[in-house]
């Protein structure tokens, strides 16, 4: 089977879930703004993300599942020369993203509403510097392990698009997610753990922002920070 026959079948990583009502702001936003930031269909392989930002950026950078935004949003007001694409299933979360850019603006911000996977299928290769991949689903039951959003094939899409020398930051707070995650980024043949002692991968990043979200401590486990590296 082909890689886009798997693509076709793949399973979803969220659970569908009841939004919570939008504000009539939201939904003004979700009207008005949204179209204006997110990011256009095209044709597997040929969207070059560098292209979605004026004025020009350094490099782009892709958050995947950015919650309410608070680190994606965060993450742009430190790195203005950087464009930052953000991808969220939920309304609601992507609601709480345009409220604070209303309030706050940042033209280095894009927007998907909808499965990251298929922005990754868009883009040109090599052309994302960094990824946050930041406490995902964690699927914990065994049945449901299939479901993880890191997968082998994945990771291959991932490490297309990612340019040599490119990072890519998974963090989770579930044991077995851990477990899961470095075992298969480490027999990928496109990634590097640079990792020298415990405290490398235990403490926060210097640069991390932590979130509401994460400080509610509902794994297993307290956080773990994994940065691996694109290989040349």
């Amino acid at each position: 089977m082909t890689n886009q026959s798997h693509r076709n079948r793949r399973l979803p990583t969220f659970v569908a879930r009841g939004s919570r009502k939008l504000s009539d702001r939201q939904k003004i936003l979700i009207e008005t703004q949204l179209p204006a930031l997110s990011i256009p269909s095209a044709l597997p392989g040929t969207l070059d993300p560098a292209s979605l930002f004026d004025p020009p950026v350094s490099e782009t950078w892709l958050e995947i599942g950015f919650g309410g935004g608070e680190h994606l949003i965060g993450q742009a007001a430190r790195n203005p020369g950087v464009g930052l694409i953000g991808c969220e299933p939920f309304i609601d979360g992507v609601a709480k993203a345009l409220t604070a850019l209303d309030t706050g603006g940042h033209s280095n911000i894009r927007l998907h509403l909808g499965d990251a996977r298929d922005v990754v299928d868009r883009l040109t290769p090599a052309s994302l510097a960094r990824v946050f991949i930041l406490f995902p689903d964690p699927w914990p039951k065994q049945r449901h392990h299939k479901r993880r959003l890191i997968k082998d094939l994945f990771l291959d899409d991932l490490a297309r698009v990612l340019a040599p020398g490119a990072s890519v930051r998974f963090a989770t707070d579930v044991r077995h997610y851990a477990d899961w995650a470095m075992v298969r980024f480490h027999r990928h043949p496109a990634f590097e753990w640079h990792a020298a002692t415990a405290a490398d991968w235990r403490r926060p990043p210097g640069d991390h922002i932590t979130t509401r979200y994460e400080a509610k401590g509902l794994g297993d486990i307290a956080p773990v920070y994994f940065d691996f590296t694109r290989a040349p």
